[in-house]
């Protein structure tokens, strides 16, 4: 008599939210204005303008850019602001920050966006593992915008899931 083996987790209801499947596509780039400052630390106004005429922004086509700069200099607001204007025409989204600010915005604005009535009264399970840079305030945002419809939210695999909420 041969038991025949059941996958129960394919089987039930629990629906899989895996944030690496909302990844958008498109190179992340880190805009170092250092470079563009005397010897490193110092704005002059004149010549960032004269820079920022120069520069091709047409290279920053359908990219996601961290404005930032890498040295301990003052950056005034408007630097960043003309930069933006700049940019805006190519780039998806800008932000002032590191990688990590980016996918925290760009995961942001999905998670904001995002469609939940297929999780409605439905047992979920946040998939842990990525392959790609999910930055860890995207799960706290997933399972801010899941809670108020799942069943109940898991995190990890199905195999040793992490019980993390249950509707009462």
């Amino acid at each position: 008599m041969a038991n025949e083996i059941v996958n129960r987790v394919a089987n039930s209801k629990l629906i899989t939210f895996d944030l690496e499947d909302f990844y958008p596509k498109g190179a992340r780039i880190v805009f170092d204005i250092k470079d563009w400052l005397f010897e490193g630390f110092v704005l002059r106004e004149k010549d960032f303008r004269e820079q920022v005429k120069n520069h091709n922004w047409e290279q920053y086509q359908n990219t996601y850019v961290a404005l930032t700069c890498s040295t301990d200099a003052i950056i005034p607001g408007w630097a960043y602001m003309l930069l933006t204007v700049n940019l805006e025409p190519y780039a998806k989204k800008i932000v002032v920050g590191n990688l990590n600010t980016l996918e925290t915005v760009i995961y942001q604005d999905i998670i904001n966006n995002l469609d939940t009535s297929k999780y409605k009264n439905a047992p979920v399970i946040i998939k842990g593992c990525t392959n790609k840079p999910v930055p860890q305030n995207a799960y706290l945002m997933a399972i801010s915008k899941l809670k108020p419809v799942a069943k109940s939210i898991m995190y990890g695999e199905a195999c040793s899931a992490v019980p993390l909420y249950k509707k009462k």
